[in-house]
C-alpha cells in the first residue's frame, strides 16, 4: 500500500492518485505515522503536512516508521525538508525542492509554505517562495529579467508573511520593485497553463510516480530502535494509541486512566504489575520486587513509591496486564469522557485541557477514591500514577465528563468555566 499524504501541492483528482493500491491521506500532522493503517512493507509519500494550525510531523515519528519497515519518500513541500534532514537515515527525497534544501541553497520551511483555505477545500491560496524562485529562473532564461533584478525581487516577495502572499500581493509588490514586466510575463504564461512555475506540483507527481513504480527507496534495512526511541517518543506512541473494541474507536491511554483512576481494586492490579516488571523486565535479569525494594528502603516505603516504571502503551502483554479488570461498562464510559472533552473543545472558546482547574480536580478525585486529603498521594502512587500533582494532571481530560455524570444523578453540577474564573480570581 501507498500511502500518500497530500494538499494544497497537488489536487486530490491529479489521475495518479486513483491508481489501485493508492491511499490518499490529507496533509501530515503529528501522529499520523502511529496509525495500525501502515504496515511494514508500506510505502509513505510525504508531500504536504501542516506546521502552522496543528503540531507538525516529528522527525522521530518518520524514523519510527522506518524502523518498523516502512519506507519514505519525500518531496516537493515539507516532504522535501524531512527528505532533506532525514536523508542520513535513509528517507529518500526527490524533486528539484529537495535537492535545493539538500545542497543548503534553501532553508526552512517558509520556502514551501503556503496558505490554505479554511473550508476544507485544501487549495493553495498564496504562492511559495520556491514556485517564485522557480518562476524568476525561467522569467530569467526567457531574457524577461535579468539574474541581478531576479534576485532583488525574490527578497522582496520573501518578506511577505507567507500567508498574505497572494497574486494581487505578488503583483503589488513586484510593481513597487520594478518587476510589472514579470508580472505581465507570468500573467500570460499562467493563462496559457494554469499550473506554470508550480515546482512544487511537478516534484509531488515525480514522487509518486517514483513509489507506482517501485522504485527501491532505500538501501538499508529498517531503523535500529535506539535512533529514534525516546521518553517523548513513548509519550507520543501512548498518545496515539488506539483500538476498535466491540464498535468503539477508544484511545488505549485513557483506557488505562480510567482504570487508575476508577476501578476499586487498581491499587492491586498495580501492585502486581510492579512484581511482574520486575521480574520480567525489557532491559536487565529479572529479580524480585522485595530483593530491589531491600536494596533502596529500610522498608518504611511501598514500591509504588518508589518504582515508576515508564509504560509502553504498543506492548500488548502490559495493556492486557493492565486492563484485565475492565468491563464493557468501563470502555463505555471511556467513549462519553472522550466525547464530553471533545463538547467542551466545541463549546468553549479557547478551551485547553491544561486550563481545567486543579482545585477542581483534585476535588474530584477525592471524592471518587473518598480519601481524606493527607492520603492523597498516597492513594495516587498506589494506582501508579506517582503522585497527587501528576494525578491531577492526568485527570483533567476526564473533568468535563464527570461534572457531566454529577449533573445526570442530581447533584449540584459545576461549571468548568466558572471554576476556571474562580481559580484565576484567587490566583491558583
Amino acid at each position: 500500500m501507498i500511502h500518500i499524504f497530500v494538499g494544497p501541492t497537488l489536487e486530490r483528482s491529479a489521475p495518479p492518485l486513483a491508481a489501485p493500491g493508492v491511499r490518499v491521506c490529507p496533509p501530515a500532522q503529528h501522529g499520523d505515522l502511529f496509525t495500525d493503517m501502515i504496515e511494514g512493507g508500506d510505502m509513505v509519500v510525504l508531500v504536504d503536512g501542516v506546521f502552522h494550525q496543528a503540531p507538525a510531523l516529528r522527525h522521530k515519528e518518520i524514523l519510527a516508521a522506518m524502523g518498523r519497515g516502512v519506507r519514505v519518500i519525500g518531496a516537493a513541500s515539507i516532504g522535501a525538508l524531512r527528505a532533506a534532514e532525514l536523508a542520513p537515515f535513509g528517507m529518500t527525497g526527490v524533486g528539484a525542492v529537495y535537492a535545493a534544501y539538500a545542497r543548503g541553497e534553501i532553508a526552512g520551511d517558509d520556502e514551501v509554505a503556503v496558505g490554505q483555505a479554511p473550508d476544507g477545500d485544501r487549495a493553495a491560496l498564496t504562492w511559495p517562495v520556491v514556485n517564485l524562485r522557480y518562476s524568476l529562473d525561467l522569467a530569467v532564461a526567457a531574457g524577461v529579467l535579468d539574474g541581478e533584478h531576479a534576485g532583488r525581487l525574490v527578497e522582496v516577495l520573501r518578506a511577505v508573511y507567507y500567508p498574505q502572499r497572494t497574486m494581487a500581493a505578488v503583483r503589488a509588490v513586484c510593481d513597487r520593485a520594478g518587476g510589472a514586466g514579470f508580472v505581465r510575463w507570468l500573467s500570460a504564461q499562467l493563462g496559457q497553463d494554469r499550473h506554470f512555475g508550480d515546482i512544487k506540483r511537478a516534484d509531488a507527481l515525480m514522487a509518486v510516480t517514483a513509489a507506482r513504480d517501485g522504485r527501491e527507496l532505500s538501501t538499508g534495512g529498517p531503523l535500529p530502535p535506539e535512533v529514534w526511541e525516546s521518553a517523548y517518543f513513548r509519550r507520543w506512541s501512548n498518545t496515539f494509541a488506539r483500538e476498535r473494541v466491540e464498535g468503539l474507536e477508544l484511545s488505549t491511554e485513557d483506557r488505562v486512566l480510567y482504570q487508575q483512576v476508577f476501578a476499586p481494586a487498581f491499587g492491586t492490579t498495580w501492585a502486581d504489575y510492579l512484581e511482574h516488571h520486575s521480574v520480567h523486565p525489557a532491559d536487565e535479569p529479572g529479580r524480585p520486587l522485595a530483593e530491589r525494594l531491600a536494596e533502596v528502603t529500610d522498608g518504611s516505603l511501598m514500591a509504588d513509591r518508589i518504582f515508576h516504571p515508564p509504560l509502553d502503551l504498543r506492548d500488548a502483554h502490559t495493556v492486557a496486564f493492565l486492563l484485565a479488570g475492565e468491563s464493557e461498562q468501563d470502555r463505555r464510559s471511556v467513549a462519553h469522557y472522550a466525547r464530553a472533552l471533545d463538547h467542551a473543545r466545541h463549546r468553549e472558546p479557547g478551551f485547553s485541557i491544561a486550563a481545567v482547574c486543579e482545585e477542581l480536580t483534585r476535588r474530584l478525585l477525592l471524592r471518587v477514591w473518598r480519601c481524606p486529603q493527607q492520603e492523597f498521594d498516597a492513594e495516587a502512587s498506589a494506582r501508579g500514577l506517582v503522585s497527587g500533582a501528576c494525578a491531577v494532571h492526568a485527570a483533567k481530560r476526564f473533568v468535563p465528563g464527570l461534572l457531566e455524570e454529577i449533573g445526570e444523578v442530581g447533584d449540584t453540577k459545576t461549571s468548568l468555566v466558572d471554576e476556571r474564573t474562580e481559580a484565576s480570581r484567587e490566583g491558583r
